[in-house]
Order: C-alpha cells, then sequence, then structure tokens
C-alpha cells in the first residue's frame, strides 16, 4: 500500500485519538471533542494516510505571510524513523513558503529530534502555559 499525503482533509477527532496515542505525544486524547476542536480551527494540517488508515499529521496555526506554529507533529509508532515526519514538515514548509518562520514548542523527548530535519534552537522564547 502507498502512502499518501492530503492537505487539509477534514478529520475525525476518533482517527486523530488513536494517532496521537500510538505516537505518544501528550494531547487530551480523553477529550475528542477538544480534539475535534483543535482540529477544526487549524490553520492548516497535513496527514499521512496508508489506505483509511491516519499514520501522521502535522497541525498548524498560521497567517500564510509571516509565522507559523507547528502546534502537532505526530507518527504512529509502527511508522516512526520511516521519514513520515520530516515529510510532513516539508510539506508545511512547501505551503507556507519561504516568507514564513516554522516554529515550535517541543517536548522534552522529541529535544534531539528537530535540529535533525532542520529546525534551530532558539533560546528567545516565552510561554505562558495553559492551565489544563
Amino acid at each position: 500500500m502507498q502512502l499518501v499525503y492530503k492537505t487539509n482533509e477534514p478529520l475525525q477527532a476518533s482517527d486523530v485519538v488513536e494517532l496521537f496515542k500510538s505516537s505518544g505525544i501528550k494531547r487530551p486524547v480523553d477529550q475528542p471533542e477538544r480534539i475535534q476542536k483543535m482540529l477544526d480551527h487549524a490553520d492548516l494540517t497535513i496527514s499521512a494516510w496508508l489506505g483509511d488508515k491516519l499514520v501522521g499529521i502535522a497541525r498548524a496555526i498560521t497567517d500564510f505571510h509571516y509565522c507559523c506554529y507547528l502546534s502537532d507533529l505526530a507518527v504512529s509508532a509502527e511508522y516512526q524513523k520511516s521519514g513520515i515526519g520530516k515529510a510532513l514538515i516539508n510539506r508545511v514548509k512547501e505551503v507556507i513558503g519561504e516568507e514564513v518562520a516554522l516554529i515550535l514548542l517541543s517536548a522534552p523527548t522529541a529535544m534531539d529530534y528537530y535540529p535533525k530535519v532542520g529546525f534551530s534552537k532558539i533560546e528567545n522564547g516565552f510561554v505562558i502555559k495553559r492551565a489544563r
């Protein structure tokens, strides 16, 4: 079966919850309605599919002209280290173009991954963390 990438394909929370659980990413998987709202309000999603199985996602918030926040990058555990994550990032970059900065917050366990796929670590960022 061939891997297929889709841009802004309508996504169902149930598929994304299963992907998040498999990938190891920490998201509110016990709140599918919240996951659906996260998907519905994203400006850009790139999804990776094997047949009807969702195996990867990049979800971003962007103005398409200056900056883009990559809020989710997740690949199913059985397909990690196969290049899907890097391909998802590259597809996001293709859509947003060269004039747009791509930024993200990394999970501590992924800090070694992002420099391998082209990100530079920065020290000039701030965050107000969510309450839940």
